[in-house]
């Protein structure tokens, strides 16, 4: 632990006392950092490997979701290709023009409550064709997304978001990476858990995810078509069988997501300043799973401006989900942030290649429908490891704080405790009643206010940064926050090393500089 902030006059200690672990501001024993790619074979086998990873959201989102609209599964089909042709666009401007970091642009649970308010809202319910319902509250869906994007494409470009970032130390970016990874704890367990393969060799570390998924998904196909599930009860059909998600009948062979392929899209005020807010609470999330990924990927910290500019491009990355039609936001995906400190591969170009296949498998329809029927117990199982990792790198920042001070300890502890308080009283709420605490007749307002108390990562991460930079600040309080250790990444020149992890490619940075 670093930082003195009233140690005192401590003694020397003595030579055969036990040392402290030294801080590190890059996590050692990394196989491959951002800009050392590995061979090209294990680089598309582990970005194959992220693609699969990054399946679970993309396809349990549209599976909520789809039918609630309207549509069947030749529509959960065709949203689950389009949300997954864009993020694989996402990903490439994000790794290309955005952080740079190896950070997978995906769909996102943050934005489903409001997408649930929009399919709820009275104004669809007088028409008797699904399938021009789904078009309906998709196009709804469309127009929300579109004016919610420009919150965050105006805070990362216009450097709002640069100016925000400056004050976060590692004190407070410990519990919101923490809950970023830890808060989804409730998609982890659902009574399902492959065993772990482990071997001697790292192949066995490094691929992990494919062995795993390919052995239990084989196992579960098996038992489909061995009719070992057909008396089963309807929810271990739904879950447990390959064949039960409908995608693989519906999907075409070939097909091309395109802008606008449900319609023009609709607006509504209220319905965008709600998805306006699910919006914000992605953009803190991200910033956290940001932070995690380059620790991961052995970078040193984001300057701020960096930060900011990721956030910009996230932005445009929520542009085109509006214009293309996902029915979803983006944000960073925390799983694939937790596959880099499983594999200890945290190389870009093993992200871009995933991206490919994003693309790839988007289009190809048939072939992707075919890993994208992985049973849901089997993502689940993944997740477990993946959030405890990301939670963990979390709590690596209070190497860099002062543990001893009782002010460390007040924000760390109090702010952690609201984010895991705070959400589950709304969250209890809303399963008891069918609507939040804070319910009016405008529904797009009770989102406003019932959306950010939802998110475990936003309430800690916002009540650890108020205390942090508003309780008991003078100069021996620096030290004790761990902000002297972030100083010189204050700026992008500060440290020779940014220029390496961040630049932009094509000598971009002569025509945008970072601060």
């Amino acid at each position: 632990m670093a930082g003195g902030g009233g140690g005192g006059g401590a003694p020397a200690p003595k030579a055969d006392e036990p040392q402290p672990h030294p801080p590190k501001d890059q996590l050692p024993n990394i196989s491959y950092c951002i800009t050392s790619p590995p061979p090209w074979p294990e680089a598309i086998l582990l970005g194959f490997q992220h693609y699969l990873v990054m399946l679970g959201t993309t396809v349990l989102i549209p599976t909520a979701l789809v039918p609630q609209m309207g549509g069947g599964n030749d529509e959960k089909a065709r949203v689950i290709q389009t949300l997954l042709f864009v993020a694989g666009i996402n990903t490439l401007l994000q790794t290309l023009f955005g952080t740079r970091l190896p950070a997978v642009i995906g769909g996102s649970y943050t934005y489903v409550p409001t997408t649930i308010s929009i399919i709820l809202s009275g104004r669809f319910s007088d028409e008797p064709d699904p399938i021009e319902k789904f078009k309906r509250i998709m196009r709804a869906t469309q127009g929300a997304l579109i004016v919610a994007s420009t919150l965050q494409i105006v805070l990362g470009f216009s450097g709002l978001w640069r100016n925000v970032a400056r004050f976060l130390s590692p004190l407070s970016a410990a519990p919101l990476v923490a809950l970023v990874g830890f808060g989804l704890y409730e998609l982890g367990f659902p009574g399902f858990v492959p065993h772990v393969l482990k071997g001697g060799k790292h192949v066995f570390d490094r691929f992990a995810v494919i062995f795993t998924v390919a052995i239990v998904w084989l196992y579960a196909f098996l038992l489909t078509v061995g009719g070992a599930y057909n008396h089963a009860a309807p929810k271990t059909q739904s879950t447990c069988r390959t064949d039960r998600s409908g995608l693989i009948e519906a999907a075409p062979w070939i097909r091309v997501p395109y802008p606008f392929q449900w319609g023009a899209p609709s607006f509504d005020a209220g319905e965008a300043f709600a998805m306006m807010m699910a919006s914000f609470v992605a953009l803190v999330e991200s910033s956290g799973a940001f932070i995690a990924v380059y620790r991961y990927a052995s970078a040193t910290p984001m300057p701020p401006s960096i930060l900011s500019r990721g956030i910009g491009w996230q932005g445009v990355g929520i542009l085109l989900s509006g214009l293309w039609g996902t029915g979803n936001g983006s944000s960073v995906s925390v799983e694939n942030a937790g596959l880099l400190a499983l594999t200890r591969v945290g190389s870009r170009r093993v992200v871009q290649i995933s991206a490919g296949f994003m693309i790839f498998f988007s289009i190809l329809g048939k072939f992707g429908a075919v890993f994208a029927s992985i049973p849901p117990p089997i993502v689940a199982a993944l997740y477990c490891l993946f959030f405890a990792y990301v939670g963990a790198g979390g709590l690596s920042f209070l190497q860099f704080c002062n543990l001893n001070s009782f002010r460390t300890k007040f924000v760390l502890g109090f702010s952690i405790f609201l984010g895991l308080s705070i959400p589950q009283y709304f969250n209890e709420y809303t399963a008891i009643y069918g609507y939040g605490p804070v319910h009016t007749g405008a529904r797009w307002f009770n989102d406003i206010i019932n959306v950010p108390f939802q998110s475990k990562a936003f309430v800690a991460g916002v009540v650890a940064y108020f205390l942090d930079n508003t309780l008991h600040k003078d100069p021996t309080i620096r030290k004790d926050r761990g902000k002297h250790w972030w100083d010189k990444y204050r700026s992008f020149k500060g440290d020779t090393r940014s220029e390496e992890f961040y630049s932009l490619p094509f000598n971009l940075n002569k025509y945008f500089p970072s601060v």
